[in-house]
């Protein structure tokens, strides 16, 4: 008996407690509730309708934090139009719709390309590296191998990129532009600084896969597929130019066409190539 008797003792004593307890929290929630509706803060739906066109991978080649900061400032500023790599026209086009603007340009989509043909059997090396197997520390050294603009075939861009759109092949960085979202990583991965962002107009884009500016004489000798500075190409179309022994391609001018196809035929070293989707 004096058990249930402590007990009731106990239950007498403890339950106005809780109840003011109970009632606190209650109040408080409320309270809560009722500032969270009076101080919310409306998202614009547009910025929401921007941000659902936008491809949402947060790759920052906007130059924003991701996709959501893109969308808030492109909403509020429309000039920003086009920054989307990634999203390229589709994603441009919508968010003119939701801005009720007309987007203006075609916003052909960058993609990466690397400048270098060399594969395995087509380098020369000095000796073995047998150190930090990356190509920033490679490229530290001066004895890795014969061409200093070569790809060093290490990895770091294939490290750098969250897609899984880039692969060492038989000692060459090698692109997937199926799977390659234009995020720039890789190229600022490459400390060599042979990967470049191209304007792809077309699917299948025209280059000249080297960055070697050394004499002809010295590329054939450390290089089977380096740009050797004949100029050849530029006789075939004005878009080549040699200069500083290193053929280029204003990608502005390329139009598919006989004309390249015959640069592209008549290199020797056959550095001129397509990139881009099969």
């Amino acid at each position: 008996m004096m058990i249930l008797a402590d007990i009731i003792t106990l239950w007498n004593s403890a339950w106005p407690a809780g109840v003011t307890t109970l009632a606190l929290g209650l109040g408080f929630s409320i309270a809560l509730l009722i500032a969270d509706r009076k101080l919310k803060v409306e998202m614009d739906p547009k910025i929401e309708q921007a941000y659902a066109a936008l491809p949402r991978i947060d790759c920052g080649t906007c130059g924003f934090a991701g996709c959501s900061a893109y969308a808030k400032a492109v909403v509020a500023n429309p000039e920003l139009l086009g920054k989307c790599s990634p999203g390229g026209a589709a994603a441009t086009a919508k968010i003119a719709e939701i801005l009720s603007l007309k987007a203006s340009g075609s916003n052909i989509p960058a993609r990466p390309i690397v400048h270098c043909t060399g594969r395995t059997e087509d380098k020369t090396l000095f000796a073995k590296y047998d150190g930090i197997p990356t190509c920033t520390s490679a490229n530290a050294l001066s004895n890795v191998q014969a061409c200093k603009f070569g790809c060093l075939s290490f990895g770091d861009c294939v490290a750098s990129c969250k897609f899984g759109a880039m692969k060492i092949i038989d000692g060459l960085a090698t692109v997937n532009y199926e799977k390659c979202t234009g995020c720039t990583a890789c190229v600022k991965a490459c400390p060599r600084g042979i990967i470049e962002m191209v304007p792809f107009a077309y699917d299948k884009m025209m280059t000249v896969a080297c960055r070697s500016v050394e004499s002809g004489k010295d590329t054939k000798a450390f290089c089977k597929v380096g740009c050797i500075g004949c100029k050849l190409c530029t006789k075939q179309s004005e878009a080549f130019v040699v200069n500083n022994n290193l053929a280029k391609l204003d990608y502005a001018k390329y139009q598919p066409g006989e004309a390249f196809e015959t640069a592209m035929n008549k290199c020797p070293t056959k550095v001129i190539v397509y990139r881009g989707k099969k």
